[in-house]
């Protein structure tokens, strides 16, 4: 091995790998007996195809571009399709990204989608997810989030029907409305088996859906109606992540996901006595926040009879799958070599599919035998386009904060077969904050990030307190504390690192984006980590709390504030205390800025409001930003950019050797 200085290491991953790895396939779904799923397309503008899997195997896209199913309700969209086989072919629906409109499309006839809903007066402003397609009634049943105004709470949302004839196209009145819109937020419809009965999540302001959500079921009339809808659990303090309705025609069961126990664990209710009991109660979580709708955490296997078994995702930090039920009362974990399983479960027959990824592998399609157990990768198979030996190895560490606290944490040390940095010297290290910030990241391959640490850069991933895979009282203590615990998990990490020699305490540095952003900026201002770092990347950030309420940034997150910093009346002193756009003169080391500029849920204001408090004082800072970017960078160009930019940063301000990418940092 040759010695090198950290950050200087040759490596054959590159930047176009990074773009090409970014994102997955999501949306899994049956039409039929096939299997259909949307996956990114970062070459192509950032859009989203549709797959389609045939019972034979074969697999093909079915929409050409432009199209490109996504949706943007609640701005972080969801499920944009549903489908069903008919004698004569399938008949999909999906949203459309450009206008959000939902469209009927017979890929079988070889004609074009035809819109199902009208242009609405508000571009873009009448939007669907979470779709299923309903026989019984020739309709789509859909949340749909229509905008009455210019300002982004000018909003309202139900469960709405949709004609699949596209006699609403150009008539809304025909679009019959389920709900009463007394509920501000709503997940997806889950019809029943027969098509009789209905399932679905509400929550309002100021709650989001991991404070207190109500699961309601309801009847259907022979008009399709919903009748007797009423709310059978959750409430303030309770969060339902997940709503199932039976899994056999025989099936009178609703399960649901429920944090009641402090953790999201798993429930029965049975629909005509009422009777309710736990299906899997333990120190584990089942289901996930409800970033996005359509998440599917577990799901019922029907079989022979009345009785179900299910699939279930679940674990504490990390996600694995296992099915439960045929005769056991024991969970049977799947075997194979992934150690996280997203939550968008599917099931076809006997088969579960779903996405599952490990520290040497980007999330695969996976079917898994439900009898069995026997799983096999079907789509989206890991390709190693380099030697596995530049991957980083995460180390699983539980570290301490303040008050002897625990934080979780992914330790990946620089990693390269032919170098090593020279005796004595300690590599870099960069404090990668994920965003949310109630979520949290899992210790899977991410070639961005090898990128850095085939390079002998080294990272740490913080699961800071307020992360979600740790149960409801380690997610709640952020609760009011936003801009304090993640900014002293993320320090007391580093500076452990820095204390055992691991990492060199002059070559730190931070990085996130969105929610993450906002700790990164925050790190640079707060006492608690005054000094720590060389420097810092700031992605599409919030940097104002006050900034990022009512019509400052979407409504789904535009009351979150309260609960993650503190009630009205107390909103604008914290904020003042906290918010790095208030305490600008505190940071005295370089960062860079990316921004997206059609951002709506941090938009550019936010890191505008930066540049002109740091303005004149002499730091060193860069900003980018992206034209048709929103929240997150989709487009392969941008994400390049984003990468090279970042890269050099570190370069100029760790001291190694630049790459070829010329980032200029003004005062």
């Amino acid at each position: 091995m040759q010695q090198s200085p950290y950050g200087a290491w040759a490596s054959p991953i590159t930047v176009e790998m990074v773009a090409e790895a970014d994102g997955w396939p999501g949306a899994l779904g049956a039409v039929g007996g096939e299997l259909w799923w949307t996956e990114p397309r970062p070459a192509e503008g950032g859009r989203r195809a549709l797959i389609r899997r045939r019972e034979d195997g074969t697999t093909e896209s079915v929409l050409p571009p432009p199209w490109n199913p996504r949706n943007r309700v609640h701005e972080y969209g969801g499920r944009p399709w549903a489908g069903v086989m008919r004698e004569d072919g399938p008949v999909v629906v999906f949203t459309n990204f450009a206008d959000q409109r939902l469209h009927r499309f017979e890929p079988d006839d070889g004609g074009e989608p035809v819109p199902l809903t009208p242009e609405p007066a508000v571009p873009g402003g009448l939007r669907f997810c979470e779709p299923v397609i309903v026989e019984r009634f020739g309709e789509a049943w859909a949340v749909m989030e229509e905008f009455t105004g210019e300002r982004p709470t000018d909003v309202r949302r139900v469960l709405a029907a949709v004609p699949l004839d596209g006699s609403a196209a150009a008539d809304r009145s025909k679009i019959r409305e389920l709900t009463d819109g007394s509920y501000r937020f709503l997940t997806g419809p889950k019809v029943g088996p027969g098509e009789e009965t209905v399932g679905y999540i509400a929550w309002n302001h100021p709650q989001m859906p991991w404070d207190g959500t109500d699961l309601r079921i309801a009847e259907i009339d022979p008009a399709g109606e919903l009748r007797m809808d009423r709310r059978v659990a959750g409430g303030a303090g309770t969060s339902i992540a997940q709503v199932e309705i039976g899994g056999n025609e025989a099936a009178a069961e609703v399960y649901y996901a429920s944090d009641a126990t402090g953790w999201w664990n798993l429930h029965w209710r049975d629909w005509f006595d009422e009777s309710t009991g736990m299906l899997i109660r333990a120190e584990e979580e089942f289901a996930g926040p409800l970033w996005t709708l359509g998440s599917r955490w577990f799901l019922p296997i029907p079989r022979p009879g009345a009785q179900c078994a299910f699939a279930m995702i679940h674990g504490k930090g990390e996600n694995r799958l296992s099915l439960y039920g045929d005769g056991t009362q024991e969970l049977r974990p799947v075997a194979g070599p992934w150690t996280d399983w997203l939550g968008g479960l599917c099931v076809i027959g006997d088969k579960v599919y779903g996405l599952a990824a490990s520290p040497v592998s980007g999330y695969e399609l996976v079917e898994v035998d439900s009898y069995t157990g026997a799983a096999r990768v079907i789509a989206n198979a890991h390709t190693d386009k380099v030697d596995p030996a530049y991957y980083p190895v995460p180390e699983h560490r539980t570290f301490r904060g303040p008050d002897g606290r625990e934080i979780y944490a992914h330790v990946y040390p620089p990693r390269n077969p032919e170098f090593t940095g020279p005796e004595g010297e300690r590599p870099p290290y960069v404090v990668w904050v994920h965003g949310g910030p109630t979520s949290g990241v899992r210790a899977v391959l991410d070639m961005e990030l090898a990128y850095f640490t085939s390079r002998g850069i080294g990272v740490v991933e913080v699961n800071y307190g307020g992360s979600t895979g740790y149960g409801r009282e380690y997610r709640e203590r952020l609760r009011e504390r936003w801009g304090e615990v993640d900014v002293e998990d993320c320090a007391a990490v580093a500076r452990a690192l820095a204390a055992e020699g691991t990492a060199d305490p002059a070559r730190l540095a931070i990085r996130g984006g969105s929610a993450g952003g906002w700790t990164a900026a925050a790190s640079l201002t707060s006492e608690a980590a005054q000094g720590l770092y060389a420097c810092a990347v700031v992605k599409y950030p919030i940097l104002d709390l006050s900034g990022w309420t009512g019509n400052d940034t979407h409504d789904f997150e535009s009351q979150y504030v309260y609960s993650l910093v503190g009630p009205p009346e107390v909103l604008e002193e914290r904020s003042i205390e906290r918010s790095p756009v208030h305490h600008a003169d505190r940071i005295e080391v370089p960062f860079l800025l990316l921004q997206g500029l059609e951002d709506a849920i941090c938009p550019p204001a936010q890191a505008e409001q930066l540049l002109r408090a740091v303005a004149g004082r002499g730091v060193p800072h860069a900003y980018r930003t992206y034209e048709g970017e929103q929240h997150g960078f989709r487009q392969a160009s941008t994400i390049v950019d984003a990468v090279l930019a970042e890269h050099a940063l570190y370069a100029q301000v760790l001291a190694f050797p630049v790459p070829d990418f010329e980032l200029e940092l003004e005062p």
